[in-house]
């Protein structure tokens, strides 16, 4: 798109939010909701449960139509045209001349200070509003400032003035000393040139490594992009993952945040390197068939006003909602506008930029639940299905995210989106023409809480395979999930992670080979056993947090005052599993092959899930994907020899045992042997035998049909 038409664009934003609901006539045609034979639309066709509230869903449809129209002119222009504002705003480079903008509609006055006018105002600096809109603009010769700049905005409105980072900023750094933040004009001689233009990610099925670079060396300092690309991405490749999401990207003043308190949206943070050194990793993890995503945050907003967007140009609500509703009260945090077009064609600028400029694959939305609902879910039930449709929605925001989908995958066809929603609301996951809001996936955020409860409140011998297999397979059977046992969130002070859980102390003491008491042995049997179970029961893709597939022993605590602002427990320990002598390698040599069964199967994840038996009382479960038979003994004292299983005629061969010594079991079974299912003339018609197997305790086995 020229340059010219970014101008005509974003001159004409402004005007845009004086269109009232119902002035422009609603398109109709390809996202127009689409009824099926029923006469239902599609989630409803899929869910009858949810007829009383198809009206409800129509008219959520039908208002994000009104939106698309109102944003694409009436189909004049794309989303993707629309979404260009990075183009437009902030300091770029154009032919002989320097060009700044910046949206401030309650401003009077903007100068330029940085590096290249000692940090004083003068009119050379001073930039004009252009006329009729609430947008800013300079223009210098290009000999006036250079590349490594550092600048600010000096800022004047009715009552006061202020030092600001302009919000469209695309690099920003922090001095070491005075910890103050400031743009920075990151114009380098060469630009990166990517060895790969396009990258097909692997879904079949999606393994993701949830990541954060500054924590992932084993140093006690913060890692950058180059020593991830160098250190990290070849341990993730070994391990068989074929996709990494990336925390932390957008820049934040807290660094113990955890990236979650966003100050600049279009800066990547200058903690770990250049945009180059960015977008290098990402190159790289592309030449090794490995996606990128990014956690992206748009739920919410950090407070700062000086290096954030809490209070721009006077007025603290231009990009966020007034009264009531501008703090969060969880988070103490800004919530985004989502009425206002100027917000939206921030936020999805912001998205196309992530795709265009650095060649993420996608995004995981952070906090979906709480853009959804003016309680932001906080102490809300979610019962029933009244409990989506009763007016304690935001419409806005819900018209934001389905719209957001939209442009990604007008940008990307290919590109993957999750969303990090805790509610349950029906059809997130869903496509739009079906009434959906387009994401293609939904974290399973049932799945970690459940074993959590599981491991806190119940005795080993009260564990019931029926409850577990339900909760690792309940999901909307049309919208894909992501299945997890533990995230990030499970890692941080506060909180524990499942081998903590398990073993607690002892891993300090007893995780060496030979020296492991009865609590070691337990937690790393149900370590496997639960990671496996939680995998085998995907219908879209699985996560792992950083360290997890190896029980990394530590949790994850920032530097902070309270700490003595230590690196010591931000960090990861590859130390521990490349030390043979240690446990830790056992676990992350089960993830490894566990990964490989998944992907030994086409499309696995897309596979029925047939259940074949389970008994509570012996604690057993077993069931089929494809020509994979999965079987669990949950029981911590009781044994099996020949427990029956009626499966399709034929020979099956052990493909993984969590109890193999490889893996630090007990090698009681053995897994060279060729099982030969057993006749019985009463299941002949139905092509079935009896399949007999030797159960040890606490573990679990993968056989395949040959």
């Amino acid at each position: 798109m020229m340059q010219d038409d970014v101008l005509k664009i974003n001159r004409q934003l402004s005007t845009t939010n004086n269109i009232k609901k119902g002035s422009k006539k609603i398109m109709v045609g390809k996202n127009t909701i689409q009824k099926k034979q029923s006469g239902h639309i599609g989630i409803v066709n899929n869910d009858i449960y949810l007829e009383p509230y198809e009206d409800a869903i129509r008219g959520r449809h039908e208002h994000i139509l009104w939106k698309l129209n109102i944003l694409t002119q009436n189909g004049k222009i794309s989303l993707s045209d629309f979404a260009n504002g990075y183009k437009y705003f902030g300091l770029h480079k154009i032919s002989n001349e320097w060009v700044f903008r910046e949206w401030a509609p309650n401003a009077t006055a903007i100068y330029l200070v940085g590096d290249f006018n000692d940090w004083q105002e003068s009119d050379t600096f001073k930039a004009i509003r252009i006329e009729g809109t609430g947008n800013w603009e300079l223009k210098l010769p290009d000999n006036i400032i250079k590349h490594g700049d550092l600048y600010k905005m000096h800022v004047y409105w009715d009552g006061g003035n202020g030092e600001r980072i302009p919000a469209w900023a695309q690099r920003v750094v922090q001095d070491e000393h005075t910890k103050i933040f400031s743009a920075q004009v990151w114009s380098p001689a060469k630009s990166y040139v990517w060895r790969k233009k396009t990258f097909k990610p692997k879904t079949s099925p999606l393994l993701i490594y949830e990541c954060h670079v500054g924590m992932s060396q084993d140093a006690e300092k913060v890692g950058t992009y180059r020593e991830f690309k160098d250190n990290v991405l070849p341990r993730i490749v070994k391990a068989g993952y074929n996709c990494i999401q990336i925390m932390a990207i957008q820049e934040h003043p807290y660094y113990g945040s955890f990236g979650y308190h966003v100050s600049s949206f279009f800066a990547p943070s200058s903690r770990f390197g250049t945009p180059e050194e960015l977008k290098e990793l990402i190159d790289t993890a592309h030449d090794n068939g490995i996606a990128v995503i990014m956690d992206i945050v748009h739920s919410h907003a950090v407070k700062n006003e000086v290096e954030g967007l809490g209070n721009l140009a006077g007025d603290p609500n231009q990009y966020f909602y007034q009264g009531d509703r501008h703090n969060h009260p969880a988070w103490d945090s800004l919530c985004f506008d989502y009425g206002k077009d100027d917000v939206i064609h921030f936020l999805l600028s912001n998205c196309k930029y992530w795709l265009s400029e650095f060649h993420f694959d996608g995004f995981r939305f952070d906090g979906v639940t709480s853009m959804l609902y003016y309680s932001h879910g906080l102490g809300e039930a979610f019962t029933n299905y009244g409990d989506y449709f009763n007016g304690h929605e935001d419409d806005n925001a819900i018209c934001y995210l389905t719209i957001a989908n939209k442009l990604i995958h007008e940008v990307n066809p290919l590109a993957l989106i999750i969303a990090e929603e805790v509610s349950g609301m029906p059809g997130l996951a869903a496509r739009f023409e079906d009434g959906g809001y387009g994401f293609d996936y939904r974290m399973a955020m049932n799945i970690p809480d459940f074993w959590i409860k599981t491991i806190k409140e119940l005795r080993d011998e009260d564990w019931k395979p029926s409850s577990i297999f339900w909760e690792v397979k309940n999901r909307r059977p049309d919208e894909k999930t992501i299945s997890y046992c533990e995230s990030h969130d499970q890692a941080l002070v506060g909180d524990k992670t499942i081998i903590f859980r398990l073993i607690d102390a002892d891993m300090y003491w007893h995780f060496k080979k030979g020296d492991e008491n009865e609590r070691v042995h337990r937690g790393i049997a149900l370590h496997k056993i639960i990671r496996l179970v939680t995998a085998a029961a995907i219908n879209g893709g699985y996560l792992n947090f950083m360290g997890n597939e190896f029980g990394h022993p530590e949790w994850i605590d920032f530097p902070r005052e309270g700490n003595g602002w230590s690196y010591k427990y931000a960090r990861r320990q590859w130390h521990l599993v490349d030390n043979k002598e240690l446990d830790y390698h056992y676990l992350a040599d089960f993830d490894r092959e566990m990964l490989k069964v998944l992907k030994s199967i086409r499309d696995f994840n897309k596979t029925a899930i047939n259940e074949i038996w389970h008994n509570d009382s012996d604690q057993i479960l077993c069931f089929m994907r494809g020509n994979l038979v999965f079987v669990f003994n949950f029981s911590p004292v009781r044994s099996y020899t020949d427990y029956g299983f009626l499966v399709p005629t034929g020979s099956y061969c052990s493909l993984l045992n969590t109890d193999a010594k490889t893996f630090g079991g007990n090698g009681l079974a053995d897994d060279t042997l060729i099982h030969l299912t057993n006749y019985d003339p009463l299941y002949a018609n139905e092509q079935k035998e009896w399949l007999k197997l030797y159960l040890p305790a606490r573990s679990a086995v993968v056989l395949k049909k040959i």
